[in-house]
């Protein structure tokens, strides 16, 4: 009984994040000329259309085996023709800002929204409570990460949009080995580090380190802090 309530309050605080995240970018692009996502079937908030099984499932089951210090996974990315965003290298840096935007603006909105918690019986409160301080954690977690700049993660493909040509190109060559690097990062490099004795952690801190700050930077803006 306890597993599903837990499974209650976050389930339905991560569907919306990674929904809202993906759906962000499919709108953005069909916004500024490029309606690949839209021709999909992805400018969507049918959380089925976005659910990776890899990155919404395994991988974060992964992390929990490495005893990550958080956990974190993504949906399947949305197409984008960036060629066709008018103009293309500006777009590209506002389709993928897109992503982690909207998971700000909803982290606010799960801040903003615990006063009307207040409204409803205790049991009910109490589980609303706890899915909008859930929604504000995995909210900032997913912007955060997603702004690691690394292809083909958000925060790569803004600055690849920012590079000049020649760097540009050469930094975007590194996206079809982005993922592999980022779960050696995140998952191998601790592991080998804890057979040495070595905390060997340093990626998953840093990331930890500005998910509080952004937290910290929310809830003093909406007079929480």
């Amino acid at each position: 009984m306890d597993s599903i309530y837990t499974v209650s309050i976050w389930l339905l605080p991560v569907l919306i994040a990674i929904t809202f995240h993906e759906a962000a970018h499919g709108y953005v692009a069909r916004f500024l000329g490029d309606d690949t996502a839209a021709r999909l079937g992805r400018v969507t908030l049918n959380p089925v259309r976005h659910i990776d099984p890899f990155g919404t499932i395994i991988l974060p089951g992964l992390l929990l085996l490495a005893r990550s210090p958080f956990l974190f996974g993504y949906a399947k990315p949305v197409p984008v023709n960036f060629r066709a965003l008018h103009p293309p290298r500006i777009g590209m840096v506002l389709v993928a800002a897109a992503g982690p935007v909207m998971n700000i603006g909803l982290a606010v909105a799960a801040v903003l929204a615990f006063p009307l918690v207040l409204y409803l019986p205790n049991t009910a409160a109490q589980w609303a409570a706890l899915n909008l301080k859930n929604a504000l954690i995995v909210n900032v977690v997913l912007a955060v990460f997603n702004l690691f700049p690394l292809p083909p993660l958000d925060g790569g493909r803004i600055v690849v949009g920012l590079l000049p040509n020649v760097l540009a190109k050469k930094f975007a060559r590194i996206e079809p080995y982005g993922l592999m690097i980022l779960i050696g990062l995140l998952i191998i490099l601790p592991l080998l580090g804890s057979q040495l004795g070595i905390n060997l952690n340093f990626v998953s801190y840093l990331i930890s380190v500005a998910t509080n700050a952004v937290i910290e930077i929310i809830l003093r803006f909406t007079g929480n802090a």
